[in-house]
C-alpha cells in the first residue's frame, strides 16, 4: 500500500495498513464504535483509500461481501491470537471468502503473470484482503497484532525489526499508555 495515497474524506485514525488489517480497521473506537463500512459511500472511501475504486464498484453488493471478509478477518485474528495460529474455524471461514476467486497463471511477454479471477465481481475487494491476510500471515502470524492500548481496536502489522511494536501509533496509544502509567506512579 505504499504507492497509494489515502482518500482525502477517510477520517480513520490509522490508513495504510496491509490491506486485510487496513479492512479490520475500518472499525476503530468510539461511543458507538465507528464503522467506516456503514454505507455505500464509506466502502467508496475505504476503496480509494486502499487503491481498489478502479478495480471495484462501490456498491452494496460489494459492501456485504467485503463485510463478510471483515467478519472473517476479525475471527481469524482473533484465532491468531488466542492459539498462536489458525483455528479451524477461522480457517474455514477464510476458504469461504477464497472460494469467490482464484489466481490464474498465464504466460505474459515477460514471463509468468498471475491474474486475479473473481466468480462475481462484488468479491474482488474481499478477495483480496483475505489473500493479503494469509500472505501476512505466512510472514509471520505473531506479526499480526491488535494495539496493546485497551480502549483501541485498531490492527497492525509489526514491521519492526525486533519484533516488538505494540501500539497501532505510539504518538496516540503508546503515550496515552505512558501518561496513565506516569499518572498513578505519580499519585502513588
Amino acid at each position: 500500500m505504499t504507492d497509494v495515497m489515502a482518500d482525502p474524506r477517510d477520517p480513520r485514525p490509522l490508513i495504510g495498513e496491509p490491506l486485510a488489517l487496513d479492512l479490520l480497521n475500518t472499525r476503530w473506537a468510539g461511543t458507538p464504535v465507528n464503522d467506516l463500512l456503514s454505507g455505500a459511500d464509506g466502502y467508496g472511501i475505504w476503496l480509494s483509500s486502499v487503491g481498489l475504486s478502479g478495480r471495484c464498484a462501490a456498491d452494496e453488493a460489494g459492501l456485504a461481501a467485503t463485510l463478510k471478509a471483515r467478519e472473517v478477518l476479525g475471527a481469524a485474528v482473533q484465532s491468531l491470537g488466542e492459539n498462536g495460529e489458525l483455528g479451524e474455524s477461522a480457517r474455514a471461514g477464510l476458504d469461504r471468502v477464497l472460494a469467490h476467486g482464484r489466481i490464474r497463471r498465464t504466460a505474459g511477454p515477460g514471463g509468468a503473470e498471475d491474474r486475479i479471477e473473481v466468480n462475481r465481481p462484488e468479491w474482488l475487494s474481499a478477495w483480496l484482503a483475505v489473500d493479503d491476510f494469509l500472505g501476512l500471515v505466512g510472514q509471520g502470524a505473531h506479526r499480526v497484532r491488535q494495539c496493546a492500548h485497551e480502549a483501541c481496536i485498531l490492527h497492525f502489522f509489526d514491521a519492526s525489526q525486533n519484533g516488538r511494536r505494540r501500539w497501532c501509533r505510539m504518538a496516540v496509544c503508546g503515550n496515552r499508555a505512558k501518561a496513565a502509567r506516569h499518572y498513578v506512579k505519580a499519585r502513588g
